[in-house]
């Protein structure tokens, strides 16, 4: 007889389950998933700099260790420099007028070169690295405390640096007579 009442309240409650008076199981959380960062960041500089390159010298690209510079250069407005590591470009501008462009070499695979907002910290025409083997970095321009740079070097056309960025040594003469200690340096891409 315990069986059968056992049995009976199982049917029961498989039918039960199948109500639409029975209370709906609750609904599955998912786990949250780590979502992945957008591979380029970026507040819009770099595409209003390519922009104002193409207006400015007619260029839309330039090969590696090439660069462009304004025949005149306004006198007013401070200087700042955007990069854009996605297609390794360089940026100057005099307040809001663009005055050059130079191809770039930046950070290769398993090194950083840092994104963001930075400020040129220290400038020296003649240094040599602390970090890789007194290697050469002419016209360098710090911006950070861990010894990221600016300054001349090989331009292969793709990012091969331990996390400085290099320029063609031409330009990278000319920014560093064009720039101050605090010029604004922009890193998108």
């Amino acid at each position: 007889m315990r069986k059968l009442i056992k049995g009976l309240v199982v049917v029961t409650a498989l039918v039960l389950a199948g109500c639409e008076t029975a209370p709906p199981p609750p609904p599955k959380v998912a786990e949250p998933v780590a979502q992945p960062l957008p591979y380029r960041w970026t507040q819009g500089n770099a595409e209003k700099a390519h922009k104002a390159m193409v207006d400015t010298f007619g260029k839309a690209f330039l090969t590696p260790g090439n660069f462009v510079w304004a025949e005149t250069v306004p006198t007013e407005g401070n200087p700042k420099i955007v990069i854009d590591l996605l297609v390794q470009t360089a940026y100057v501008y005099r307040g809001d007028v663009l005055v050059g462009a130079a191809s770039i070499s930046s950070a290769k695979t398993g090194m950083v070169t840092p994104l963001g907002f930075w400020k040129i910290l220290e400038k020296r025409k003649d240094y040599r690295s602390r970090k890789y083997n007194n290697a050469s970095m002419p016209y360098m321009q710090r911006i950070d405390e861990y010894g990221i740079a600016l300054h001349g070097g090989v331009n292969p056309g793709y990012p091969a640096s331990h996390g400085c960025v290099r320029m063609p040594m031409k330009f990278a003469e000319k920014l560093f007579g064009f720039t101050k200690l605090g010029t604004e340096v922009i890193i998108e891409g």
